[in-house]
């Protein structure tokens, strides 16, 4: 019985930590005022005829806080990116010097940071859904257990063990949301 105790603490934890790193990238997704390659991320460019990522086509970095550069392997493809960051309606206007692709990031008013922060907040909520989920879903299996022959103890034990996991996990969701909200309202 505690094999089996011991596999449900383990689905448990698994969906748990896949709800902290879906988190982390929608939270990686939100910008924060600072250039990162990563808000290109999924972005795709027509490299001669076949859908290719962006990050497969150029090198792309941050030379300054406020600045991504893309160079393209080929000056052939300055155009196809161009044309790929503005039909993604990233709200980012591309500007070329014929072999650099350079991005300005606008600094965020007060309100955009503020609805960013509700955004972040809003991710960070169904996080916190998605961990209460995995902890019913592992309490609901304890208690077909208990109807197999599971020690009422031992459930309760079990029941205690569930919840300061998703004590920890909804912790951890509070830290990462603190961390962005900071970045975020950070100038």
């Amino acid at each position: 019985m505690n094999e089996e105790l011991e596999m449900l603490f383990d689905i448990a934890k698994e969906k748990m930590n896949n709800t902290i790193e879906h988190l982390e990238v929608e939270l990686s997704s939100i910008r924060a005022g600072k250039a990162d390659p990563t808000m290109l991320k999924g972005l795709t460019v027509d490299y001669y005829g076949s859908v290719t990522d962006i990050f497969q086509v150029a090198n792309i970095n941050t030379p300054d806080p406020r600045t991504i550069a893309i160079q393209p392997w080929e000056k052939a493809m300055i155009q196809p990116i161009e044309k790929a960051i503005l039909n993604a309606n990233l709200g980012f206007n591309p500007d070329n010097n014929g072999e650099i692709i350079r991005i300005n990031i606008p600094i965020l008013t007060e309100e955009r940071r503020l609805n960013l922060v509700k955004q972040a907040k809003s991710e960070g909520e169904n996080a916190k859904v998605s961990v209460r989920n995995a902890r019913r879903e592992s309490n609901d299996e304890l208690k077909k257990m208990k109807k197999d022959g599971l020690s009422e103890d031992l459930e309760k034990d079990a029941e205690s063990e569930v919840q300061k996991l998703t004590d920890d996990y909804i912790s951890k969701i509070d830290t990462l949301l603190t961390a962005k909200e900071e970045d975020i309202l950070k100038i």
